[in-house]
């Protein structure tokens, strides 16, 4: 068709007359909504949480009956629900809508706050389901964009990495399982961490005290040498001339040192004790840096404290439990150096941890470093715990519990088991040096060893007490004092 007046087709066919109107670009308007205050839960969030498919806060809908996750509409509230109200463009808001009928969506309320009101049918999250051409099935399903994440625990927080390694409670916090635990494996490795604790100093028995280990070794053989040689010429002067005199002042001598050796070895200790009572106590108010003395006063627990092998006395600073066993004849030996017809020790536990000393005095309060392998001797007096001899027949649970948690066989030995320990509350006197450090007082081992002198009047060998001394009655027979 010529014509000056320009025309153009339309899409149902007619032509009418003027140019095609040029489509004009739409500007994309921008909408603020008053978001409400959510308190980190993500159940108030929107569309955050329907993202991860959880379900909203439902204190805005109104619902009623049952409803089911089939979406299919039927006209009825026998299965979805019917809504009604125009659809708005903007997707992301999500208007208030009234449901009546019975919610079952496998577990999950599906309520929702909405904001809008739609027409046609919800999924199971009450969401409406997007249109596609083409025939629908019955069941309608919601498309996501990824996996879907697991449920978040109630605190509504996002966080990256698994949730838990273990089960979880409903609310999606880690279940605590509760239960018997097995003691035997508890009490192994309780015994292994105290170990290979650094804060715990493990003592052994050359720690304790020891005439045979005490006594100068040059001093001993130069006395073995002397009675060798006196003995050599007592018996030729006695061969040769027939004069017995100098071979029986050798003999007396012989005797009376080994009268006093064996004196000092079954008396040492007690003596050692005494000397420890009779030394004065020093006041820490007065005590200068450096200064060795003596404190008197009750004991408390540091940040380690101990409890004892076999009682099981809890919050100790110092225990040591001994297995001691005796060798007839035909016997077994406990230790490599066990002689026979005498006890030997076969297992021994002894540790100490830093702990705490209130001066009797002064009332001052100081911190004894005995741990982290500070060199102690203690003198701590141990009980009889149990007597087994295997004539009397069986033996205590608790004691067959004991030797097989160290793997010790208890097959015909006659046994005996001794613990001791210092309890928090306790009444002990603990020797060392003086320091202070800005405003904490610290007793800590000497530099040089604290030496004990001639008793003369108990026939006692000057000996040598290195590190911290600790000295502590037996305490199971003591009643100790609250702290």
């Amino acid at each position: 068709m010529g014509s000056r007046f320009p025309s153009h087709q339309l899409s149902n066919g007619l032509y009418v007359s003027g140019r095609p109107e040029q489509p004009k670009e739409r500007t994309p308007t921008m909408s603020s909504v008053a978001m409400p205050y959510t308190g980190g839960d993500i159940k108030k969030s929107g569309e955050l949480g329907k993202m991860f498919d959880i379900p909203m806060d439902g204190s805005k809908s109104r619902k009623s009956g049952p409803l089911n996750s089939a979406p299919s509409r039927t006209g009825s509230f026998g299965g979805a629900a019917t809504h009604s109200g125009p659809i708005m463009p903007n997707a992301a808001a999500r208007a208030a809508y009234t449901t009546s009928g019975n919610i079952s969506t496998g577990g999950m309320t599906a309520s929702a706050s909405l904001k809008k009101t739609n027409s046609g049918p919800l999924n199971k999250h009450g969401d409406p389901v997007k249109k596609s051409s083409g025939p629908q099935s019955g069941g309608v399903t919601r498309q996501n964009s990824g996996p879907i994440p697991p449920v978040l625990p109630a605190t509504g927080l996002i966080t990256s990495g698994p949730i838990s390694s273990g089960p979880l409670n409903s609310s999606g916090a880690p279940r605590k399982v509760s239960g018997p635990l097995d003691s035997m494996g508890s009490m192994k490795s309780h015994s292994v961490s105290v170990a290979n604790n650094p804060a715990v100093t493990n003592l052994s028995q050359d720690d304790e005290f020891s005439f045979r280990k005490n006594f100068p070794k040059p001093i001993l053989w130069s006395v073995v040498l002397i009675f060798v040689m006196g003995f050599i010429a007592g018996g030729f002067i006695l061969g040769a001339v027939h004069n017995a005199i100098l071979l029986v002042v050798v003999v007396i001598l012989f005797g009376t040192v080994v009268a006093l050796f064996t004196w000092n070895t079954c008396c040492g200790r007690s003596a050692i004790a005494g000397f420890i009572s009779r030394y004065p106590d020093a006041e820490l108010r007065t005590a200068k840096n450096g200064q060795h003395v003596k404190v008197s006063g009750v004991v408390t627990c540091g940040n380690v404290p101990l409890e004892s092998s076999f009682r099981r006395v809890p919050r100790c600073v110092y225990t040591s439990t001994s297995l001691y066993e005796y060798r007839g004849w035909d016997s077994k030996a406990a230790n490599p150096t066990h002689r026979r017809f005498t006890w030997g020790v076969r297992s021994a536990e002894r540790h100490v941890v830093d702990f705490y000393i209130s001066d009797f005095q002064s009332g001052l309060r100081a911190l004894v470093k005995t741990g982290y392998g500070a060199r102690v001797t203690p003198y701590v007096d141990d009980s009889l715990v149990i007597d087994v001899n295997p004539a009397n027949g069986d033996m205590s649970p608790e004691f067959l519990r004991w030797l097989g948690e160290r793997n010790l066989s208890s097959d015909d030995r006659t046994m005996r088991l001794k613990e001791g320990y210092i309890k928090e509350g306790s009444t002990v006197s603990v020797m060392g040096v003086v320091q202070r450090n800005d405003n904490v007082l610290m007793i800590v081992p000497p530099p040089e060893p604290l030496t004990t002198g001639c008793q003369w009047a108990k026939c006692i060998f000057p000996a040598s007490l290195e590190g911290i001394v600790l000295r502590c009655e037996d305490t199971s027979k003591i009643d100790v004092i609250p702290v």
